[in-house]
């Protein structure tokens, strides 16, 4: 059942977001960088119903502090904390680098 919280990107996922679509303008071109967005954005806004959605972050240390995670596309992933009747996206990176670091 749809929960509707709201939802928060923290100023380093904005930042995160900006990057990545700014990367794929330069690179592929416009027609993919909008595919990426849309993907990312969508799948994102799914949180606001299903907060549930992405599991408990794998990392041990991670779960410990409450964060999970969505996959987005291949690449690149979500993390994100539920507190309350809120869902902050804390960042949005590259699922193959070691990006736990950015959070402990």
């Amino acid at each position: 059942m749809p929960q509707n919280r709201k939802l928060i990107y923290l100023p380093e996922a904005e930042r995160d977001f900006r990057e990545i679509v700014s990367f794929f303008l330069k690179g592929p071109g416009v027609p993919y960088a909008r595919n990426v967005y849309t993907t990312m954005r969508d799948t994102i806004r799914k949180l606001r119903d299903y907060p549930l959605l992405g599991p408990v972050h794998p990392d041990p240390e991670l779960a410990a502090l409450g964060y999970r995670k969505l996959v987005l596309t291949e690449i690149y992933v979500a993390i994100y904390k539920i507190e309350d009747s809120m869902v902050y996206v804390y960042r949005i990176v590259n699922g193959t680098t070691d990006y736990p670091k950015l959070l402990k």
